[in-house]
């Protein structure tokens, strides 16, 4: 997970994701920083647009929050599969820094 939050960090901070800069944050932060995980990390976020990722891992909460919200009910509301397969399938990106 702190590979994950160094890549943020960066981002935050407007600086490139590259391997050294995501050692020495690691480094900064005293975690022991694992080669093959920061390539790995820094290949995978190639290309991503980190704002847009992070803009819809926070909206998609929330738009599940707000019907069961509106129905004033307490039970939160019954998910369909399909959704829930359609909503997974966006964060295959990311999901794969978890991994």
């Amino acid at each position: 997970m702190e590979y994950v939050y160094a890549a943020m960090l960066l981002h935050a901070a407007e600086k490139d994701i590259d391997e050294k800069s995501v050692k020495a944050v690691l480094k900064g932060a005293g975690v022991a920083a694992d080669d093959a995980r920061v390539k790995a990390l820094v290949a995978s976020l190639a290309g991503v647009d980190i704002a847009d990722a992070m803009t819809q891992a926070v909206a998609a909460p929330a738009a599940a929050a707000a019907p069961a919200a509106a129905g004033g009910s307490d039970a939160p509301a019954p998910v369909e599969e399909e959704e829930e397969e359609e909503e997974e399938a966006g964060f295959d990106g990311l999901g794969s820094l978890f991994g």
